[in-house]
């Protein structure tokens, strides 16, 4: 048995083998992610990540577990996913400034035709954060390629106020949720 993350987050890779999966492929899915109108947020996630493991699965053997996950930011009724452009991450780091947001990661686990779906959501406070400090982030690179433009395990934990919550949901996987999705398949990690 194998565990296929369809997924090529570098943070997902790290998490997984963190949990001490060595029998790990890494089939990131390449279709184009596109969300159902009017979703709220956690019926978004989880149909994205149940897009992507089904994606994948035609490749995964008979006792294979896919695992896909999908991350937003979401604030004031508007999903952020990762920006497109230093202005819009520049926008988001902006508005999430000073204030509460919520993390939603969606989770598929599909194991021999069966599927299991589930959501994390986590409340991230940020502090007061300068146009300064912003343009520093920014050209560090490091929001370029997260959902909301920051990483709560990099340079962007230094606007973290406070997280209620699983912070491995913010990092893009709820290891916790993933966990018990997995024991309803069958298979432990402990």
């Amino acid at each position: 048995m194998n565990f296929i993350l369809a997924s090529g987050s570098p943070r997902r890779k790290e998490l997984m083998e963190m949990l001490g999966v060595n029998n790990l492929k890494i089939l990131p899915a390449k279709g184009e992610e596109k969300p159902p109108a009017g979703a709220q947020p956690e019926e978004l996630v989880m149909a994205l990540a149940a897009a992507k493991a089904e994606e994948v699965a035609p490749q995964a053997g008979e006792n294979d577990v896919v695992v896909a996950a999908d991350t937003i930011v979401w604030f004031e009724g508007e999903a952020f996913g990762k920006p497109h452009s230093k202005e819009q991450a520049r926008q988001m780091l902006r508005r999430l400034s000073g204030n509460t947001h919520h993390v939603y990661t969606g989770v598929a686990v599909l194991r021999g035709g069966v599927e299991r779906l589930g959501y994390e959501c986590t409340a991230v406070h940020f502090r007061d954060v300068s146009d300064e400090e912003i343009e520093r982030y920014i050209h560090s690179g490091e929001p370029m390629d997260k959902a909301g433009a920051y990483g709560a395990q990099g340079l962007g934990a230094l606007f973290v106020r406070g997280i209620e919550g699983d912070f491995f949901n913010v990092m893009g996987l709820p290891l916790c949720r993933l966990d018990a999705m997995l024991k309803e398949q069958g298979v432990g990690l402990l």
